[in-house]
């Protein structure tokens, strides 16, 4: 029998523990690393080549869509599982974009989880039943009826969502390994296409759109 070989990563010693154990108790699953950010995450992927990356999107630091962009640029033929407790188009949508494979949130029955990952593994797509109704409204919705935020770019939706959660333009280029100045240039063009004011206006749109606790 063949052995899928994880990397799990989330920034909650709980959560991983948990995971660990349902996905060793699978039999065919074994969890070689964590990591608990996604610029570990990425050190980790170099020097282990797992399998599946099974990987949250909210955590400190650099998160998941952003530690999932380095990965896939590094190696495109990556697989990639998000789990997270985001049940939002928005993050799926993003998500996908970048290339990563499945998606699943944390409410999922623990044999979705299994299911999801032996998928991944075969490079294979997989989406938890709870957001397929995303993508069949998605199929059936005007091309012009899209949301305001897909106007953003990768790098500008992973900046705007830092922004909104109060994050200071210092960090956000610490976070991501790009200058201050950078910075400044994707907020004025993220305010510019959100037809946003400030900070403020950023995290009510955060919010509205359920990227955000209010």
């Amino acid at each position: 029998m063949s052995i899928i070989r994880v990397l799990l990563v989330d920034d909650h010693e709980v959560v991983l523990s948990g995971y660990r154990r349902l996905l060793e108790n699978a039999g065919d699953i074994k969890v070689i690393d964590e990591a608990r950010d996604g610029a570990a995450a990425y050190l980790s992927y170099v020097e282990h080549q797992p399998d599946v990356v099974v990987m949250d999107i909210s955590m400190p630091g650099m998160g998941g869509l952003e530690a999932a962009r380095k990965i896939l640029q590094r190696d495109p033929n990556a697989h990639i599982l998000i789990f997270s407790v985001h049940e939002t188009e928005v993050f799926l949508n993003r998500a996908l974009e970048e290339g990563v494979l499945g998606y699943i949130t944390k409410r999922s029955a623990a044999k979705v989880m299994v299911e999801a990952v032996r998928q991944v593994a075969k490079g294979e797509a997989y989406v938890g039943q709870e957001l397929v109704g995303y993508l069949v409204r998605q199929k059936n919705t005007p091309p012009d009826d899209t949301s305001v935020l897909e106007r953003l770019s990768p790098r500008e939706f992973e900046i705007f969502l830092m922004l909104a959660e109060g994050k200071q333009a210092t960090e956000i280029a610490e976070v991501l390994n790009i200058s201050t100045k950078t910075v400044s240039h994707h907020y004025t063009s993220i305010k510019n296409k959100l037809n946003a004011s400030n900070v403020v206006d950023l995290t009510r749109l955060a919010i509205r759109h359920r990227l955000l606790e209010p």
